[in-house]
């Protein structure tokens, strides 16, 4: 039918399969590995967003102030900060 399109995937790229319980952990494991190690967080939807620039700092900011009581929302506030210190 020639609609089947391939995209290659370099370096930085995982495909996790997550059938089993055990393999749930697994994915859960090599996740959690770099972001504990790096502090920076895998797959941040609102800091893709902001670094393709589909949003600025301020709602970045609104969006980490709506979560600010979770980890979560304590990382995207201190990217909207230091997105305002890099201006």
């Amino acid at each position: 039918m020639g609609q089947l399109q391939v995209e290659l995937m370099g370096r930085g790229y995982a495909w996790l399969d997550t059938d089993t319980p055990d393999r749930l952990i697994e994915a859960s494991e090599f996740v959690r590995a770099p972001e504990k190690r790096e502090g920076a967080k895998i797959a941040c939807l609102e800091e893709i967003a902001y670094n393709a620039a589909w949003i600025d700092h301020a709602q970045l900011g609104a969006l980490g102030r709506r979560r600010s009581k979770s980890r979560y929302g304590q990382y995207l506030l201190s990217l909207a900060e230091t997105a305002v210190k890099l201006g």
